[in-house]
């Protein structure tokens, strides 16, 4: 039997799937991230190609649950996201003070919560989250895989359409 904890992980990370089709369905890289506290969404976040190098759905789900609460300190919030977080969001997660991290897909490229580096759980800083891995991690790594190779593909025939030219 599923816990009661496992259960809910399960249900916000299919809403932080859903925030990363939303990004697919926009021509972005389809990642999501849902910000909770006490069982209710407080901010939902994916990311976006823009001329802001920080526009992470992590950082923008913490942009706006801090801006929602009215205050920086998200102690008591866990955040979910469908790829492990690079340095930029683990440390934004650590300087926020948000309590949980549940992500679904490791990031053996950029990933800072446990894979290339563990910012999030590092005792040198001031404040560590408790995390949780692999949550739907098969169904949010397919995602993003397969958005890959859609891409890698229209480049091919891309390319090879100018070379017949």
């Amino acid at each position: 039997m599923t816990s009661v904890v496992e259960a809910e992980d399960v249900r916000f990370m299919g809403l932080a799937l859903a925030e990363a089709h939303e990004a697919l369905m926009r021509g972005d890289v389809p990642i999501g991230a849902v910000l909770v506290k006490e069982g209710s969404v407080l901010a939902v976040g994916s990311n976006r190609k823009t001329d802001d190098p920080t526009a992470h759905a992590e950082i923008e789900a913490i942009r706006k649950g801090a801006a929602r609460l009215g205050r920086w300190n998200l102690t008591g919030c866990t955040l979910y996201a469908t790829l492990e977080p690079c340095a930029m969001c683990a440390g934004a997660l650590v300087l926020a003070r948000v309590s949980t991290l549940v992500f679904g897909g490791r990031d053996p490229r950029a990933g800072a919560c446990g894979t290339l580096y563990n910012i999030v759980e590092d005792g040198r800083l001031n404040h560590r989250c408790t995390v949780r891995r692999g949550v739907l991690g098969e169904e949010c790594t397919g995602l993003l895989v397969d958005y890959f190779r859609k891409r890698r593909d229209a480049r091919r025939l891309e390319q090879s359409a100018v070379l017949r030219i």
